[in-house]
């Protein structure tokens, strides 16, 4: 059975310039890193679908791209992999105290799971604060999808009391927002739409339908998930639709692609609902 020593000695090997593979070494950490994160959707993908033999295969190809980078990085003589468990072992160590005792043998006090993550969150703002930064929004990283830098912004400021105790008022907000991109578009000079200010409005309004989730207690990335799934599900039985009457969408004006829509979707609505497991 392989081991870790092998994955590390096959990377070396790929970035090996005499004799290893041209494309690995030409890589470099930008370009490497939308692969480190496709493999991590790959990763929830594999969860989401309950796939245990696909969710080992991502994983394995998740743990490769953290030996690329060390690889890279042990090249360059800034750190090894060695030198990546250590520091994942000190961080979880520390900020486990109520786990693993400190250097006289004593643990820490931790009531339940949501003490753990408020005590969590405590030491990561003191080690941020440690860093030089002491904002409530300090560390969010800049590499995040969007959407998802936008639900952690939203968390941090929600721990300063900064925050809706109801998703109700945040309907409120939606609907202003939603009115102010219609004013953009509704009073163009010439109609001649302002691109900076639409956007500035759009994301707005993309914003608060993060908070919105959040506060009714939805997770955003499995609710657009799902609607990406219901789209996709729906629009390919409007072609199949299309098709059995010898058609094609594409031929087709919208008021007749809609048709199809109401058809498609009133044809998933008449099943019947999955048994629950």
């Amino acid at each position: 059975m392989h081991r870790i020593d092998d994955l590390l000695a096959i990377m070396a090997r790929l970035r090996d310039p005499h004799g290893g593979c041209p494309w690995d070494v030409k890589q470099d950490f930008a370009s490497i890193a939308p692969y480190t994160i496709e493999e991590a959707y790959e990763v929830a993908d594999a969860i989401d679908r309950r796939d245990m033999a696909a969710l080992r295969d991502e994983l394995g190809d998740l743990l490769l791209q953290v030996v690329f980078h060390a690889q890279m990085a042990a090249e360059q003589g800034a750190f090894t992999f060695a030198d990546v468990v250590e520091a994942i072992c000190d961080k979880m160590t520390r900020r486990h105290p109520h786990v693993f005792p400190d250097a006289d043998g004593k643990l820490a006090s931790v009531a339940d799971a949501d003490a753990q993550t408020a005590a969590w969150e405590e030491h990561k703002r003191r080690e941020r604060a440690a860093g030089g930064d002491d904002s409530a929004l300090a560390g969010i990283a800049r590499g995040l999808p969007e959407w998802q830098r936008a639900l952690k912004l939203q968390k941090r400021a929600s721990h300063v009391g900064f925050d809706w105790n109801d998703p109700r008022p945040v309907l409120d907000k939606l609907a202003e927002e939603i009115e102010e991109v219609r004013h953009e578009l509704d009073h163009a000079a010439d109609g001649s739409v302002d691109r900076a200010r639409l956007t500035d409005e759009v994301g707005d309004v993309l914003f608060v339908g993060v908070n919105l989730a959040r506060l009714a207690g939805v997770d955003y990335s499995a609710a657009l998930r799902g609607a990406n799934a219901k789209f996709e599900r729906r629009f390919r039985r409007m072609e199949t639709l299309a098709a059995a009457d010898g058609r094609r969408l594409a031929d087709l004006p919208l008021a007749e692609q809609d048709a199809y829509w109401d058809r498609a979707k009133a044809e998933e609505k008449s099943q019947p609902a999955p048994a629950q497991a």
